[in-house]
Parts: C-alpha cells; structure tokens; sequence
C-alpha cells in the first residue's frame, strides 16, 4: 500500500520558502548561523515552524545541521559543486532529449526565459533561470527522473548564486539559454542536449576550474 505524503503545515512552509528564497538569492551566505528563536521573530511565529522548516532544507542540502554549531546554510566548495552538477550532467541532458521527442511545447520554458531576460535584480533572474531548466526536464515522460533532477535543483541553485557573486556570467549564460531553447524547439533533440551538456559543463569549469596536474604535484 502506498504512504500519502503528510503535508507541511502552513506555516513551517510559509518559513521553508523565505528562507530558502533569501539562500538561493544570496541574501543568506554559505556558512551563515539560521538561529531559531531569531527567524521565528522575523516570520512572526513560533520556533516549531521554524525547526521544522530548517529540518526539511537538510533534507535537500541546503543548510547544514550540528549539534554543536547549529543550523548553518551549507557551505559551496569545488568537490560539492562537481558531484551535484555531474548529477545534472549525467541526468538534465538526456531529459531534454526526451522532452523534445515527446512533443512538448516547451511555453513554460519560453516564457521562462522571457522573464529571465526582462528581470530587473538577480534574485528575479536566478529564480527565472530555475524555472527555465525546470521546463526543459518535466515533460520528458518520466517522473522518476524528472524528481530526480528536482532533488538536485536547489543544491545547484546555491552554487551558481555562490559563482555569480564571485563572478556574474549573466549575460553569456542567457545566451546559450536562447540556443538551446532554438535547437528543442526545431526538434534537433540530439542537438538541444549536446548544447545542454556544454552549457552545464563550461559553467561549473568556469565557475570551479578543476586543478592542473602540477598544481596537485606542489
């Protein structure tokens, strides 16, 4: 027999969804202390919502949890940042390729993109650019793989708003959305996921260059 999910009570998930929003827009840096008697004040409730909350963004890898520092917002290095994004690499790529044999229309991500372009702060675009990956993936037949990609989804987003904090890629990064965009909707499935593949590999090499082989010799 199948388990119902138990849903998340309006609360804990009204302080699930700020607090996430204020990490993935880097309004809450890797390494910041989440005090809960402190963000229950700022939501205006009590610090069981609060707890709760904290416990389920562990869950998706976004904060941390130490008995003896305390809830923490997880912090990005270059060994985090390649195993989540070998994850999409291997995944994302070939969901697309899906998607477009399907049939899909592809609006959400168009639109999407849209968005992205007319945004007026990073917190909107890097919302948008989300959303915009998130259309390519969820049509492409298999809800398996497309909640697969989804429980990697927010660890991304917290590397690329560490990478663009450091170094902004806005505009380059818009411009392989728009080609890889063109290429799913002429139907070139093979060639929207090759430009996929390339796009997510040359952002986290740009973003976390691998180390030379004399560099690790030193």
């Amino acid at each position: 027999m199948t388990s119902v999910p138990t849903p998340i009570p309006s609360r804990t998930q009204f302080v699930l969804e700020a607090v996430k929003h204020r990490i993935l827009t880097g309004q809450l840096a890797p390494g910041q202390a989440l005090v809960e008697v402190e963000l229950a004040a700022q939501y205006g409730v009590s610090k069981t919502p609060v707890r709760e909350a904290l416990k389920t963004l562990a869950g998706t890898g976004l904060v941390v949890m130490n008995q003896y520092k305390g809830v923490t917002v997880r912090m990005v290095d270059a060994d985090m940042a390649r195993e989540v994004y070998d994850v999409r690499l291997l995944l994302e790529p070939e969901a697309l390729r899906r998607t477009v044999h399907s049939g899909a229309t592809l609006d959400a991500a168009r639109e999407a993109l849209e968005r992205a372009d007319s945004a007026t702060d990073t917190a909107e675009r890097s919302l948008a650019n989300r959303e915009f990956h998130r259309a390519l993936y969820v049509p492409c037949g298999n809800p398996l793989l497309a909640r697969m990609l989804d429980e990697v989804r927010d660890q991304a987003a917290l590397v690329s708003a560490v990478a663009w904090a450091a170094d902004p890629s806005w505009e380059l990064e818009a411009g392989e959305h728009r080609e890889i965009l063109r290429r799913a909707l002429a139907g070139d499935a093979d060639g929207a996921s090759l430009a996929l593949h390339a796009h997510i590999a040359s952002f986290v090499e740009r973003a976390f260059p691998a180390p030379h082989r004399e560099d690790m010799s030193i």
